[in-house]
């Protein structure tokens, strides 16, 4: 029977891989670089695979490095959190939380959220992963998950909704340029580009404009929001968002939004990480901001 990894030998594993170089992880480490070296030399040995590529500044991970790196980082958080747990209560929120989100939650909510979390909680970090794709909780890609849609698989629990009206937004100058009375007929929409028609308001603009087309597409928030806020045409942005003060600039354009969509943020945890210190106390942020700012309802489903 094979002998099973030491924890130590992993911790300075994911050093290296972090770092990707040995002599700063061993700096970092608080060791000499050959000790370092030959420890990882030792778990490669057990492993019968290299882990790392050397190069003459620095290292690469290997294949078998590229492998073990996802168990191995959590493995790592699964230290840390036990460490926290057994610490004074003033001190267990600390460390690390992942989130994932798409772009326009990611700038707008997310970076209001972690000024509040920086007051109450110094020694906690949000990583925000801003990303249009579905990052998986199940295999530790992220911790948190704030999503348009809502994931279902197996250990995955929905623990809140975030609630929002949509509406058109536009610059100032670009208020002043619409007729009176003006409808969504009237309007040069802005919005995602065709490769990311998942997007449910792009699929609401199409229901509601037959032969929709924009005046401008982007599969990029910052760069949709610019055109927006240079006054090229109007953005469909939520209610709850447009504290944040990098809209104070825009409006809400006199046009009804008809259409029953509302807009709707699940907060998605992996069962195995609710109840941590650290990741309630983003989970209990996002209440407070959701029942601040917006409609809140509470979840616990699997």
């Amino acid at each position: 029977m094979k002998q099973g990894l030491n924890w130590e030998d992993i911790r300075l594993f994911v050093a290296v891989a972090e770092l990707g170089s040995f002599s700063a992880a061993a700096r970092q480490l608080g060791l000499g670089q050959p000790t370092l070296s030959r420890r990882i030399a030792e778990l490669e040995g057990q492993l019968g695979e290299p882990l790392f590529i050397r190069q003459s500044q620095g290292c690469d991970l290997a294949p078998a490095g590229l492998r073990l790196l996802p168990a191995a980082a959590q493995m790592a958080q699964w230290a840390h959190d036990a460490e926290v747990s057994l610490a004074r209560p003033s001190e267990r929120v600390a460390g690390k939380v992942r989130i994932t989100a798409p772009p326009g939650i990611a700038l707008t909510l997310l970076t209001q959220l972690a000024q509040g979390l920086r007051g109450r909680f110094p020694a906690l970090t949000l990583e925000v992963l801003s990303s249009t794709q579905m990052l998986d909780l199940s295999r530790g890609e992220a911790d948190i998950a704030l999503r348009t849609q809502k994931v279902v698989e197996p250990g995955l629990l929905t623990v809140g909704k975030i609630l929002s009206n949509p509406g058109f937004y536009g610059s100032r100058d670009y208020e002043a340029s619409l007729p009176p009375g003006a409808t969504i007929s009237d309007l040069a929409l802005i919005c995602w580009s065709e490769d990311q028609g998942h997007f449910r308001i792009n699929r609401e603009l199409h229901r509601l404009l037959p032969g929709f087309k924009p005046v401008f597409a982007s599969d990029d928030f910052n760069v949709q929001l610019g055109a927006c806020v240079q006054g090229l045409g109007a953005m469909v942005l939520y209610d709850a968002l447009m504290s944040h003060p990098m809209l104070s600039s825009l409006v809400r354009l006199p046009v009804p939004f008809d259409s029953e969509y509302r807009g709707e943020i699940f907060i998605q945890v992996h069962k195995r990480l609710h109840g941590l210190p650290r990741i309630m106390a983003v989970l209990d942020e996002l209440e407070c901001f959701g029942r601040d700012i917006a409609g809140y309802e509470g979840q616990a489903e699997v």
